[in-house]
């Protein structure tokens, strides 16, 4: 079986879609598309012809290309059956253990809720990619539009049950500003502190920050490290739970 080929696609400010492709087969999704005039760009520009759109969630910058996407290829559009009515143009709505598939390229669909309520994950394992909108992002998370810390905590943990070796694709290109908050916390994090001087590098170029792993988001988000006795130290909560930890991270991001 052929990997699939995995396309990066900067829409909007700093939103990413992902063209996902299986060549053999001749399938192509879109993932999260905010808009649609970068999208045919891309598939012009290869020749790829569009099959699926994939949502993780329904709002707008991760949806607003659905409708003008669909007219011009006939793609059928994916997104989570609990917030059908909200996901423009939907045919196949998809909940947790729902079967999905790209051709041969088996996805397994996660419901990852706290950003929106019904929010999702597409993870091809196989392909070592999983696709997590604005719930995980590299070295953060999403605010919690619909849902509380404990339901994201809830959510995060899920998707750090992935294997470490998967490949992270988020929606946003939020990587350099996430860190500098990761800093404040864990300041001794020798991987941290490594990774940011990569990020500094690569966004000085101009260059995407993704794709992450499981596993480097385990070592340098915080929003996955609520157990590290640093952070625990920097936030002075050394006995609390790791939901409420979780919680005071959080709110220290949504002002910082």
């Amino acid at each position: 079986m052929t990997a699939l080929e995995i396309e990066l696609v900067p829409c909007l400010r700093d939103n990413y879609a992902y063209l996902v492709r299986d060549a053999d087969e001749g399938i192509c999704a879109i993932v999260d598309p905010s808009e649609a005039a970068p999208v045919r760009a891309v598939l012009d520009s290869k020749g790829w012809r569009l099959t699926h759109i994939l949502n993780t969630h329904h709002h707008w910058d991760h949806t607003g290309g659905n409708a003008e996407l669909k007219e011009a290829f006939g793609a059928t559009v994916v997104g989570p059956e609990k917030d059908r009515a909200r996901i423009p143009a939907i045919d196949v709505g998809v909940v947790e253990g729902s079967p999905f598939a790209l051709g041969p390229h088996r996805a397994r669909v996660l419901e990852i809720p706290a950003h929106t309520r019904a929010h999702i994950a597409f993870a091809f394992e196989d392909d070592c990619a999983v696709f997590t909108g604005d719930t995980l992002f590299a070295m953060g998370c999403g605010r919690l539009f619909e849902g509380t810390p404990e339901m994201m905590w809830r959510s995060l943990s899920k998707l750090m049950q992935l294997s470490e070796s998967i490949r992270v694709f988020c929606g946003h290109e939020y990587t350099l500003a996430n860190g500098r908050f990761a800093l404040t916390l864990e300041p001794g994090n020798r991987d941290l502190v490594s990774r940011m001087r990569e990020v500094e590098k690569l966004r000085a170029e101009n260059a995407p920050t993704i794709p992450s792993t499981i596993g480097l988001e385990k070592r340098t988000n915080p929003f996955l490290r609520v157990q590290s006795d640093e952070i625990r130290r920097t936030l002075n909560m050394c006995d609390a739970s790791d939901v409420e930890v979780f919680g005071e991270m959080r709110a220290r991001k949504d002002v910082f």
